[in-house]
């Protein structure tokens, strides 16, 4: 067994599911070689470095990521911060040797992204990127359908990736709203998780045409380091513009030839989190929605079937014993958080890591030309 020293940079919402996902792979993972122990966690708001001590169980907190990056006993890190500090931290990381957990999308920019990824896998450090919707057995089992040949040939395939959490116009002006702290918007949020995903089930994107729009121009002006583009701001305060796009519409085709739709939204009413594909063949089809984590539907043999996941269906058996007990999203981390410590421990590189978020940033970086040039743009190396 290997103790892994781990340090968090960035203690909000997905900074403390990173954490305690580490403390739960033991119980889902018995064999997992590598064992996580919490040293230093860091956050520039005092009171949340603090309470990573207090509440997550870290031995020592600090307002400096850098201090978590030379600590001697820290061996691999969590990068939980916004966009714009991904590609400090993750190049400071792989400078110092240390292997890291990164969210997507790795970079405030596609050419971030790829440059992390290109100085990763110089070092040989070990990575896994947090495309988490990869991981629900329900996907795992569409995506052995589709390799298998059981829709036979595929000549269909739709994707939504559409949420409400800013549909609101009194909806906070984060981080996520500022060209130069988040980059894109809806495009690197969503569109990270949708175009991995799309390629995981149907194989690498080659070329994509795609436009834009920015549907709630102005919201409310906080203070950074206050909420979250979850909270709602009511009262009499200042609006600024949004700078970067809450929609987008993107046709693709696939290296096969397929060519499919991926439609991305964060200012939706009425789909709280609808991340959802089907994929069409000659002989069949299936078709999953996130709001229905643990279901399936199949078309096949002239009928439809809604499948439950139980035992039988990859990682489901790690979390619950029977079919149609659900899973949730904070257990779709804990098998990151495996991946990321068995890589460690056996040397073995694992999937998603930065290789994978790389090619997805060249599919968004082609999407995002296309904003621009209103044409077919091909996906090129940055």
């Amino acid at each position: 067994m290997k103790e892994i020293g781990i340090g968090l940079l960035g203690v909000g919402w997905m900074g403390e599911v990173h954490s305690t996902s580490y403390r739960r792979v033991p119980v889902h993972y018995p064999e997992c070689e590598g064992r996580a122990r919490l040293v230093v966690a860091a956050d520039e708001v005092e009171e949340r470095a603090r309470a990573a001590a207090e509440k997550l169980g870290y031995a020592e907190w600090t307002t400096d990521w850098r201090t978590v990056i030379a600590h001697p006993e820290v061996e691999a890190v969590s990068i939980c911060a916004p966009n714009f500090m991904h590609r400090e931290m993750a190049l400071a990381a792989v400078e110092a040797g240390k292997h890291f957990w990164g969210e997507k999308p790795l970079g405030a920019l596609p050419q971030d992204t790829v440059e992390i990824a290109c100085a990763a896998e110089a070092a040989g450090v070990r990575t896994i990127v947090g495309l988490n919707y990869r991981n629900p057995p329900a996907v795992q089992h569409a995506r052995r359908l589709i390799a298998d040949g059981e829709l036979g040939e595929i000549n269909h395939f739709r994707m939504q990736f559409v949420a409400s959490y800013s549909a609101n116009p009194r909806g906070a002006l984060s981080w996520r709203f500022s060209r130069e702290l988040s980059g894109h918007g809806i495009l690197s949020d969503l569109g990270s998780h949708a175009v991995d995903l799309a390629m995981f089930l149907c194989g690498p994107i080659v070329r994509a045409t795609a436009t834009s729009a920015i549907l709630i121009p102005n919201r409310p002006k906080v203070q950074m380091g206050t909420g979250t583009h979850f909270s709602v701001v009511e009262g009499d305060v200042e609006l600024r513009p949004v700078e970067n796009e809450d929609w987008c519409a993107a046709l693709v085709e696939f290296e096969s030839g397929l060519k499919g739709t991926i439609e991305l939204s964060r200012v939706i009413v009425g789909a709280e989190a609808r991340y959802w594909f089907e994929v069409n063949g000659t002989r069949g089809a299936v078709a999953w929605n996130f709001e229905r984590m643990n279901e399936l539907e199949h078309y096949r043999d002239g009928g439809s079937a809604r499948v439950l996941m139980g035992p039988s269906h990859p990682d489901f058996a790690r979390f619950q014993p029977g079919q149609g007990i659900p899973m949730g999203y904070d257990d779709l981390k804990v098998i990151e958080a495996y991946r990321f410590l068995q890589s460690i421990a056996d040397g073995v590189q694992r999937e998603p890591g930065v290789r994978e978020i790389a090619a997805t940033a060249r599919v968004l970086d082609a999407v995002a030309r296309s904003f621009e040039s209103g044409a077919w743009e091909e996906v090129r190396d940055l």
